[in-house]
């Protein structure tokens, strides 16, 4: 079983920045892809970011411009950074991995009770709060 930690969060005043890791073990970026999900308070799980076996990356559309995620791939670890907060990137961050096979990282995940459900990933981080304030 593949374990995700996640470090990073915290509170941040709006226009700051803050990085998160995420490191998997075991895990080969030659298999799987490693990426971002947050959750805001009553909301859906939405795709932040993710970077491939072959070091492309996706952004939402919301993040782009202000995220920038990168890996080390000696350290099986991803990392996301966030400049130009803002109070609607208020969420808990999920870092998640998912197969380098199709299909391709569902950009929201449905959420039973407020868990995301993750069926179409292969491992899931308990997450890290994540708080811009204005």
């Amino acid at each position: 079983e593949v374990q995700v930690v996640e470090s990073g969060g915290g509170s941040v005043q709006a226009g700051g920045s803050l990085r998160l890791s995420c490191t998997a073990s075991p895990f080969s970026f030659d298999d799987s892809d490693m990426g971002w999900y947050r959750q805001a308070p009553g909301d859906q799980c939405e795709l932040v970011s993710y970077i491939s076996s072959r070091s492309t990356s996706y952004y939402a559309d919301s993040v782009k411009g202000r995220f920038t995620i990168s890996q080390d791939n000696a350290k099986n670890t991803v990392y996301l950074q966030m400049d130009s907060l803002k109070p609607e990137d208020t969420a808990v961050y999920h870092c998640a991995i998912k197969s380098a096979l199709p299909p391709p990282w569902p950009e929201r995940l449905q959420s039973r009770g407020g868990t995301c459900l993750t069926r179409h990933l292969e491992s899931w981080g308990q997450g890290t709060l994540v708080t811009v304030v204005s």
